[in-house]
């Protein structure tokens, strides 16, 4: 029995699906966006999609608005069925029970309890399965989960907001305000967008920053901290907002982890005399935190972009020159020896925030891929 479905392409119901994964309040990290809709005789019956962890998947929520009209028809979704019990059961088993005939999808799960066996099980039942429509939209809807399920690793966006001459402070450590008010609003709805926001204890210690969107209604992500040594003040912003990690290294005082513990801090503790930023990902991976926006300072960042650990990058550029080769820079660390070292960004796009500019791009992970 073929679903009764319109004559339209699959990527026009694909796109509003696409579309419909975006409706979620909140992120739903560590679950991905996905959107669905149920079409049948031509006309949408059910849509749903994903509000985050615990909650009725896309499809579910698209079977239960489509009802009995679910029988016979086609269902399009962002992201392939999944197959496994975990907070929800298997849409598969969903699918099947409300006897839906036909499944399109953009993307294979790279999850290991799905890839490729959800389409499987639907095929084995009968039901015809294709995927791979809106790839390149899909993709970009989901990189931070995509990247987290094929690396094991958070997605890291590096927040910057400079002088022209890419300065954070002038030489005697003045950095309030470079960039303007609408600037820095925008840059703070990006910590609405991430999991989590990591500075280093020097931007602690000298401006004590809140770290928090400051919006109503919006999440708050946890405040991430590197310490090696526990110097962070136990009444800073940070530490007040209830949901701060700290990363140290096993050569800072007990007592102060102590105290800090004790103040509802949690901290992470590695080996070394400094703390190894790719442990420190995969460990907060492990606790599902996948989405991470870096602030700063310099040489946080520079750490970051010499590891190679920058997936995306926001950055802020105000009409004011600084100078002076003791002005602190955005971006330390080593840096690049040669032009095909440096990260060049991708599918970069600007555009005019207030009186200053924001710069975003992606940032390839492999040598050589700057223009000529």
């Amino acid at each position: 029995m073929r679903a009764r479905t319109s004559r339209r392409p699959p990527e026009f119901y694909m796109r509003m699906a696409l579309d419909l994964a975006r409706q979620s309040p909140a992120a739903p990290y560590p679950n991905p966006w996905v959107g669905c809709v149920i079409v049948r005789d031509g006309r949408v019956v059910g849509k749903g999609f994903h509000r985050g962890a615990g909650t009725r998947h896309a499809e579910v929520e698209a079977l239960i608005d489509a009802g009995p009209q679910a029988s016979g028809a086609a269902l399009y979704v962002t992201l392939e069925p999944c197959c496994h019990h975990g907070r929800t059961p298997p849409c598969t088993d969903a699918i099947l029970k409300a006897g839906i005939r036909e499944v399109y999808y953009a993307l294979k799960d790279p999850n290991p309890r799905v890839a490729g066996k959800g389409a499987r099980i639907l095929r084995r039942h009968g039901l015809m399965v294709r995927g791979g429509f809106c790839r390149r939209e899909a993709t970009a809807l989901n990189d931070v989960y995509l990247k987290f399920q094929t690396t094991g690793m958070p997605f890291v966006t590096a927040k910057v907001a400079t002088s022209l001459d890419g300065k954070i402070a002038t030489r005697t450590g003045q950095s309030k305000w470079i960039t303007d008010a609408e600037a820095r609003r925008r840059a703070r709805l990006l910590r609405a967008e991430h999991q989590a926001v990591l500075v280093g204890i020097n931007t602690i210690l000298s401006d004590d920053p809140h770290l928090g969107p400051r919006k109503a209604g919006s999440g708050e992500p946890w405040r991430i901290v590197l310490d090696s040594r526990l110097r962070i003040p136990c009444d800073c912003q940070a530490v007040k907002s209830g949901k701060c990690i700290v990363a140290c290294t096993s050569q800072a005082s007990a007592a102060r982890k102590a105290r800090l513990e004790r103040a509802g801090v949690k901290v992470m503790t590695f080996k070394g005399k400094q703390v190894p930023l790719k442990a420190l990902l995969k460990r907060l991976a492990r606790e599902e935190i996948i989405s991470l926006l870096v602030e700063g300072g310099g040489e946080v960042l520079g750490s970051f972009f010499d590891l190679r650990l920058v997936d995306r990058v926001d950055w802020f550029f105000s009409p004011v020159i600084l100078g002076s080769a003791q002005s602190r820079v955005a971006v330390a660390g080593l840096g690049a020896a040669r032009l095909d070292q440096a990260c060049w960004l991708r599918d970069a796009s600007i555009e005019k925030v207030g009186n200053s500019w924001r710069v975003r791009g992606r940032v390839p992970h492999s040598a050589g891929t700057q223009r000529t």
